[in-house]
């Protein structure tokens, strides 16, 4: 989450008074994550938070993202719930932007990941996968294999001033996905984005997923492979076996993989590694002036990628392949 966009006083007023929210007590920014402006709103009838979508969410694409959290919502899954308006409009506009409330979730995410986190993210990344079966939706993965290349012509020969060499290493590691990568593979709604500030606690206790805004159709061992990258390393980007291994079991408790998503998984992670390290140097390099966001280092990917190419098979990760 992030802000972009300021909104003033008078103009959310009005916005707010096609809703049934009762009357607003407060309102501020929230200053986390890359993609969209965000504010948690206080109104005499409980919190909420308010999204404006910025240029990189294209407006076609909502009724995707807002669908999606109203079917995980209507299955029980622990999701925020879109607030719809009194004409039965879950998508406004404010401040020149397309925009949507949604309820407030409880939980706080975890700063510090343990083995508990992993192996309960493991569960719930499988019964969200479970209740999007039924979306009846699709929608193409705008950042996956085939945005790759043309993302990283973006960038052009200023990934050598992040680390030298870089630019070669990144043209070598996408002619090698692009020869390898997996197909056929069981396929359905991801959340694409599992990051830790995506997942909430109650204590030691799952509450739930936020910020569907990169969700997509695509094979759920990526899903996993993201979750391997972003929750199975340490702070100085050290493997942790332990937390692997208790994130698939977690899944497989729920839904077991398949011989061809096992198969596939070192070439699913570098490509998982590969597709943070390409969005975070586009990021670091076409940072908005006077955005209230910080810039995350794209050195952190380059070192998962390199782990991920080291290794012969899914048994690093800690899975037994038998």
């Amino acid at each position: 989450m992030a802000v972009y966009t300021e909104v003033g006083d008078d103009e959310l007023e009005a916005f707010l008074a096609g809703y049934d929210l009762g009357r607003l007590m407060s309102y501020k920014g929230i200053a986390e994550g890359v993609e969209n402006s965000n504010f948690l709103l206080q109104t005499d009838t409980g919190s909420y938070i308010l999204t404006l979508y910025e240029k990189r969410t294209r407006p076609e694409d909502l009724p995707f993202f807002l669908g999606l959290m109203d079917h995980l919502a209507a299955k029980g899954f622990p999701c925020p719930t879109p607030i719809h308006d009194r004409a039965g409009r879950a998508l406004g506009r404010l401040a020149g932007r397309p925009a949507a409330i949604v309820s407030f979730l409880n939980g706080v995410w975890p700063r510090r990941i343990q083995s508990f986190h992993t192996a309960q993210l493991g569960e719930a990344m499988a019964r969200m996968h479970q209740a999007g079966a039924s979306f009846g939706q699709r929608r193409a993965n705008d950042l996956g294999l085939a945005r790759w290349r043309p993302l990283f012509a973006e960038i052009g020969q200023r990934a050598d001033g992040i680390a030298p060499g870089l630019a070669a290493l990144i043209g070598r590691e996408l002619d090698a996905l692009d020869a390898e990568w997996p197909q056929g593979l069981p396929t359905g709604v991801i959340h694409a984005d599992l990051f830790p500030d995506n997942v909430f606690f109650i204590g030691e206790k799952f509450s739930g997923i936020i910020d569907y805004y990169f969700a997509c159709t695509d094979a759920y061992a990526y899903e996993l492979a993201i979750c391997l990258n972003a929750w199975c390393f340490e702070a100085d980007c050290s493997f942790n076996i332990t937390k692997a291994r208790l994130m698939f079991a977690g899944y497989q408790k729920v839904r077991p993989l398949e011989e061809a998503e096992l198969a596939a998984l070192t070439r699913l992670a570098r490509g998982a590694a590969m597709r943070f390290l390409l969005t975070r140097l586009y990021d670091w390099f076409n940072h908005p002036e006077g955005a209230q966001v910080t810039r995350k280092d794209p050195r952190e990917y380059l070192a998962k990628l390199r782990f991920h190419q080291g290794l012969a098979s899914a048994a690093s990760y800690g899975l037994d392949l038998g």
